[in-house]
């Protein structure tokens, strides 16, 4: 782990915002959430200089027997509030899974569709619920992480991180914490190492490189997650922090929460709201993955601000750990 020492940092963004659409910037709605500049004190704190591995994790679940989200058949009940009528849900998609790339995506009706509506990457179907998909086997039942070992563990729900860092003897960062530290110590940068997406001339994070996602050119050397530590790491010796996976946070997620964050080591609101999914309460993400790019999502900038189910992971979500001083 690293020590993060105490401090005061600006939390946000004036004039950033997590997802763009650069072909339609006058027509399609940003997201504004992380658009509030305000300050932050901080205790120290230390964080885990990489994202939680495969080889870690399997520690844990041989020393507990621990079952994550996506290796247990999710039930009807699971689902109330989120579908008209969780009667109507066929038995045969009640199967454990986890959410991941479509291999089979149709480009062409993708290119069809229209991208002023946000909505579009999931009316294409770029994602898929893949059956027998868990942190064991990122892609399904016929992949295996045993030479991945060192790459980030994903398929990993909110619930399945809060439980290896109790394990752990640690927590999941706070948002604050956690862009605190994305920072590296730099005042009003994009990224964790500066203003440079490409600083000379080479990829400092595993992203998406190319119109997302219709080609990726896979510049970074890695089409999907690359081992810890391939990447420098920023200022405070964090690798990762920027691409790679999305990384859980402890807060509940609300879009106008920085409007009353308290100033001293805010914990995120009491509950949380999101307008595009009200019945789903979510969790706060950050940093960006393997799937983001300057085309359709720069969740990899320090300031940038993302939402997942706590219930649900996915292909390109994972995490890492902090321990208070005290």
């Amino acid at each position: 782990m690293v020590w993060i020492p105490g401090g005061r940092f600006t939390m946000g963004d004036k004039d950033g915002a997590p997802h763009k659409h650069p072909d339609f910037a006058d027509k399609i709605p940003e997201h504004h959430d992380a658009m509030f500049e305000h300050t932050v004190e901080l205790d120290g704190f230390w964080i885990d200089a990489t994202e939680v591995t495969n080889r870690q994790f399997a520690e844990f679940v041989a020393a507990t027997g621990y079952r994550t989200t996506a290796e247990r058949a999710p039930k009807r009940e699971d689902f109330l509030g989120q579908v008209p009528d969780v009667s109507l849900i066929p038995e045969e998609n009640l199967v454990a899974g986890s959410i991941c790339y479509n291999p089979q995506l149709d480009v062409e009706r993708l290119k069809s569709l229209d991208r002023r509506d946000p909505s579009w990457i999931y009316q294409g179907l770029v994602w898929m619920y893949q059956k027998g998909a868990d942190w064991r086997r990122p892609e399904g039942p016929e992949s295996s992480v045993d030479d991945r070992m060192d790459h980030p563990v994903v398929h990993v729900s909110w619930h399945d991180a809060a439980a290896y860092a109790e394990w752990a003897g640690k927590r999941l960062p706070t948002e604050a914490e956690w862009e605190y530290a994305a920072r590296g110590g730099l005042k009003g940068r994009k990224y964790p190492w500066g203003e440079d997406p490409k600083p000379k001339g080479r990829w400092a994070h595993n992203i998406w490189q190319g119109a997302f996602p219709f080609e990726n050119t896979v510049e970074d050397g890695f089409r999907t997650t690359a081992p810890v530590k391939s990447f420098p790491p920023n200022g405070y010796g964090l690798y990762d922090i920027s691409g790679n996976v999305w990384e859980w946070c402890s807060d509940w997620y609300r879009p106008d929460y920085y409007f009353s964050s308290p100033r001293r080591n805010p914990a995120g609101p009491q509950a949380s709201f999101d307008p595009q999914e009200p019945n789903v309460p979510k969790r706060v993400q950050r940093g960006g993955s393997f799937m983001c790019s300057d085309t359709y999502c720069i969740g990899y900038s320090v300031a940038a601000r993302m939402k997942g189910d706590p219930a649900s992971g996915a292909f390109h979500t994972g995490f890492r750990c902090v321990r208070s001083a005290r």
